[in-house]
């Protein structure tokens, strides 16, 4: 009896100590905290999808602080650092209370944290997931209860504790006209950093996304693999701390950057950080990919099932000789090759001072009638006459010294009083201060009057030229200057959401000197993104390849520039132009009446077989076959598969010459195994001549497990001399396939 009631009592000890676990599960994947009132929240799990008993069984529960703050382990990484009016920077939170809910396919869990030692001070972390997806996302809020202010000098969306000392991590990095360059690297000991302070064009240096390959590799099936991106307009900051305590090897934090970011949270006031988006797989980069990509396209991007249009911009081809004379002949060229829309970029503004260069006029949004001397209403007209929809290019955050806007407000940019300022594009930009609830209401205005005048305007080219070069603003008081990168942020979000509340419909595209805002937290109030202003051919198979690791094909606009690029002096044929925009969103970036006969032919061609291609590149599952990135670099394929795996469409690029290049084999993914596939060729480079694999049926498997070869890919000579002749000529080779089942 003594011994029974003694194993009684020590069971109801165990239980007693032993925390609440509370799940949130994806379909296949499990995160795992557990919480008791007045404790510490702990993080114990995330990975496949488990019940806590087989995790805890598997030896695979950790006990790690979900929420670090600076004041009981100031040795140890920390998530919040907040100090007090009085000038205390101590914290110990501990949980207040615990909530579960649940709203269409998303599960939440809220943990209310309270400070020991300020009791006015709340934490509330939030965990949610998916029921439909493999994601899950992570914020916090700060809430001051007290009526004096505190300051929040660091405040984490996100703590991830990893079981693995042997990451493999991936990133993106890169600048105008070069970005997202793919990086992957080992984790090393110690603490690894990747931020930016860019301001305004936050993802210019380094974009806020990341995978971990957890066993020491990151392939594209066979791994697993933790990928995340912040949802944030604003500066981020990631922390990869690797082997500091042996129970969680790697620990990743990550939000907005603390980097001159004090912020003074008022007495009675709260605020959200950002959320941070994982997910988790066993089946490698590609699977992490296809995660994001489907979760983006559902619940993120604007529109994102909604096929995108084949547009021509006049930038490339005119630039700002944006004149009646020069686009009236663009608008009926396009038509005439199938295009179905036409946008005016820069240049058609300025009524005081003509927008004839990057020096002037921004601000001033009317007609600079010396080029359009009836106004774009002409434009719009043919451009409907000619079956097409018509958009226009603004760039509302912004202001040039030479303006109307500037000589009658010169107060309302982000400058110190002090200095003289730094100037962005052309030598006199400078950024409007959002803050200023007047810049507000103005920067809306710009749309709102547009779109009032010209209804049919279909779609606008959002464009964004300057970093934050000047972080001081005019209208904020001295005492919370540092509040200005986080103020400014939700002031654009506020004006987006403004802007989307009266004009719903409006097809926006997000451009900040390219694809220097490549970033989530944007795509709720833009349907795409301009992806690099660099239209250089081979240059764009790397930006697109780095870019689709985390974003939706959808997403990423990519438009067929001239045949000589002036950034990079390389020559590529049409075909190849073709197909490498052909990857994401097909549009046009020059002057149509430049191309000869066969290539008009051609052109004429690509668009309308793009068109039937369109709704597995722009909706369909992406497949990496072979990088550019690694291996002899002078190949790579990816492909898209329908839901139904029914119909696929590869991609595949032959990119340096090499001496005695044998064929490549190109092994398919997300095929049907046993089913068979009839293979077509999408645009052959002559209409009669397809590559000879063009016409035949082949088994799923054998695609997949053995391969297709395809000749036309490799380099034939006969001689040093003609091998020599055919790089100077720039030799780029490029295929496009339709695989469709043959039932």
């Amino acid at each position: 009896m003594k011994k029974t009631l003694l194993a009684l009592v020590a069971l109801l000890l165990t239980v007693s100590v032993q925390a609440k676990d509370y799940a949130i599960s994806t379909p296949n994947t499990t995160l795992i905290v557990s919480a008791d009132k007045g404790k510490q929240l702990n993080f114990r799990y995330y990975g496949s999808r488990a019940e806590a008993s087989d995790v805890r069984a598997a030896g695979r529960m950790l006990k790690h602080d979900a929420y670090p703050a600076f004041g009981t382990r100031c040795d140890m990484p920390y998530a919040s650092l907040v100090k007090q009016h009085d000038g205390d920077n101590a914290m110990k939170l501990i949980v207040e209370s615990v909530e579960e809910s649940k709203a269409g396919e998303v599960s939440k869990l809220t943990i209310l944290l309270r400070d020991v030692a300020h009791p006015t001070l709340l934490v509330k972390v939030n965990y949610s997931a998916y029921s439909d997806c493999d994601i899950v996302k992570m914020n916090t809020e700060y809430i001051n209860e007290g009526k004096k202010p505190v300051v929040l000098q660091k405040y984490m969306s996100a703590v991830l504790p990893i079981q693995s000392d042997n990451c493999v991590l991936l990133h993106l990095d890169g600048t105008a006209k070069n970005e997202c360059n793919e990086h992957i690297e080992p984790l090393t000991n110690g603490v690894r950093v990747i931020a930016t302070q860019a301001g305004s064009q936050i993802a210019k240096y380094n974009n806020a996304s990341f995978m971990l390959g957890l066993d020491g590799r990151l392939d594209e099936s066979n791994c697993p693999v933790i990928a995340g991106s912040l949802v944030w307009m604003g500066n981020f900051h990631f922390e990869f701390h690797n082997t500091y305590m042996s129970k969680a090897p790697t620990l990743f934090m990550g939000g907005i950057n603390p980097a001159a970011s004090d912020y003074t949270l008022a007495g009675k006031k709260s605020l959200a950080t950002p959320e941070m988006v994982f997910t988790y797989t066993t089946n490698g980069k590609g699977e992490a990919t296809r995660n994001f990509h489907r979760w983006a396209r559902k619940y993120q991007l604007l529109d994102g099932t909604k096929e995108r249009e084949i547009l021509l911009n006049s930038w490339e081809g005119v630039h700002f000789d944006t004149t009646k004379e020069n686009l009236e002949p663009m608008i009926k060229d396009i038509a005439a090759l199938g295009g179905e829309m036409f946008v005016v970029d820069d240049g058609w503004f300025g009524p005081k001072y003509p927008r004839n260069n990057a020096v002037s006029s921004l601000g001033d949004w009317g007609i600079a009638t010396s080029k359009l001397p009836n106004g774009i209403r002409p434009l719009i007209d043919l451009t409907h006459r000619n079956g097409m929809k018509f958009g226009i290019w603004i760039e509302p955050e912004m202001v040039n010294v030479k303006s109307e806007l500037y000589e009658k407000h010169p107060d309302w940019v982000l400058r110190h009083p002090d200095f003289e300022p730094s100037y962005g594009r052309g030598g006199g930009q400078l950024l409007l201060d959002l803050t200023n609830p007047k810049v507000q209401d103005y920067v809306f205005s710009i749309v709102d009057n547009l779109l009032t005048a010209y209804p049919d305007i279909y779609y606008i080219k959002w464009d964004n030229n300057m970093g934050m070069h000047n972080a001081q603003s005019l209208y904020l008081p001295k005492a919370l200057q540092s509040n200005l990168q986080v103020d400014f942020t939700l002031a654009l979000e506020k004006i987006l959401k403004r802007i989307r509340a009266k004009y719903p419909e409006v097809v926006i595209q997000l451009c900040a000197s390219g694809g220097t805002r490549l970033n989530y937290g944007f795509m709720p109030y833009f349907q795409e993104m301009w992806t690099s202003d660099q239209t250089d051919a081979y240059h764009r198979i790397l930006i697109q390849w780095g870019s689709l690791n985390f974003y939706p094909s959808n997403m990423l606009a990519a438009h067929v520039g001239s045949a000589y690029s002036k950034y990079t002096q390389r020559l590529m044929p049409i075909k190849f132009r073709f197909d490498v925009a052909s990857m994401c969103r097909l549009g046009m970036e020059m002057v149509p009446a430049k191309l000869n006969d066969a290539e008009r032919a051609y052109a004429k061609r690509a668009f309308a077989e793009y068109k039937v291609i369109r709704p597995i590149v722009q909706q369909g599952d992406l497949y990496r076959l072979i990088s550019p990135y690694e291996g002899d670099k002078n190949h790579t394929a990816l492909m898209y598969v329908n839901e139904a795996k029914d119909k696929a469409v590869l991609f595949a690029y032959r990119l340096i010459i090499k001496e005695a290049m044998s064929a490549n084999i190109i092994r398919l993914q997300g095929l049907k195994a046993d089913a068979k596939y009839r293979i077509r060729e999408v645009a052959p480079e002559f209409e009669n001549k397809p590559v000879k694999i063009s016409g035949k049926v082949v088994s799923g498997r054998m695609l997949m497990q053995e391969g297709i070869v395809i000749p036309e890919l490799t380099v034939r000579y006969k001689s040093n001399t003609e091998l020599n002749e055919m790089r100077a000529t720039n030799d780029w080779r490029s295929v496009i396939l339709e695989l469709t089942e043959v039932k």
